[in-house]
């Protein structure tokens, strides 16, 4: 089961949520997501238990909690919408401008 983890201090690392989530079971990854400017933590990741009932106690008992100094906010994560891309229409009628030539 993926997990949602957010209100991440700054200073927690992979291996942090490693050892939060490992006390109620098998963590399979963890990934904090980065600002692709600065390479700062955004303030959230990600946890993936293998076994889905081991992860729902994680996210009872761990949602709430202190991590860091900073009460983190931990639920399951929700499933990703695709990513549409736009054609650069954005309605309307499509002209090229300018008005009749006389």
């Amino acid at each position: 089961m993926n997990i949602y983890v957010g209100n991440l201090a700054t200073e927690v690392d992979q291996n942090d949520m490693q050892n939060a989530f490992s006390v109620y079971g098998e963590v399979g990854t963890t990934k904090i997501i980065l600002d692709h400017e600065n390479g700062e933590s955004r303030g959230f990741g990600f946890v993936d238990m293998p076994d889905k009932t081991k992860a729902e106690t994680a996210i009872k008992k761990l949602d709430g909690t202190e991590l860091k100094g900073q009460v983190i906010k931990v639920s399951e994560a929700r499933q990703r919408r695709p990513y549409l891309r736009s054609s650069g229409v954005r309605g309307g009628k499509l002209t090229r401008g300018g008005g009749k030539r006389f």
